[in-house]
């Protein structure tokens, strides 16, 4: 199945729809019943709260899952009794594309910018720097189709 945004899932979703997500995993809270997996793939600052009911196949895969790892997560979407959230994805199947230590040192607590600083390879999943980085190319995007719709080329010169 194609991958699905998890922006474009939560402007236009619909319910009932069969959807593939993939994302670094940012909590994750296990029950008897059934686990909460909450995800982000960097296309949005929202995430997407996938619901893992107990005694699927995805549920026995959950002991691979850590804050960190990156998934694939198939299921049906629907929409979330929840407060916070407009959609929720009920996981029917759950990869585990790549598995996180337990010293992963991004956890949900707010972090410093002196912090991130000293871990600059995970910077970009954070809130702060991930809104940051999203205005930047904004903006130059912006800056290009300007110059572009003038009639400007843009060239890379060489540095000496």
């Amino acid at each position: 199945m194609k991958r699905n945004i998890i922006a474009d899932i939560l402007k236009d979703g619909s319910d009932g729809q069969q959807v593939t997500v993939c994302g670094w995993v940012r909590t994750k809270r296990t029950s008897k019943a059934f686990a909460f997996v909450v995800i982000n793939d960097g296309s949005s600052q929202d995430n997407m709260q996938c619901v893992v009911d107990h005694g699927t196949p995805a549920f026995e895969e959950l002991a691979r899952v850590t804050t960190g790892a990156s998934v694939s997560l198939t299921g049906t979407l629907r929409a979330s009794p929840g407060k916070g959230q407009s959609w929720e994805l009920g996981v029917e199947s759950l990869e585990v594309i790549g598995e996180s230590g337990p010293d992963y040192p991004l956890q949900k607590k707010g972090h410093t910018l002196e912090y991130l600083r000293e871990i600059s390879q995970y910077r970009s999943r954070t809130n702060t720097l991930g809104a940051v980085f999203r205005m930047r190319n904004q903006l130059s995007m912006a800056v290009h189709e300007f110059f572009q719709q003038k009639g400007f080329i843009w060239v890379h010169t060489p540095i000496i």
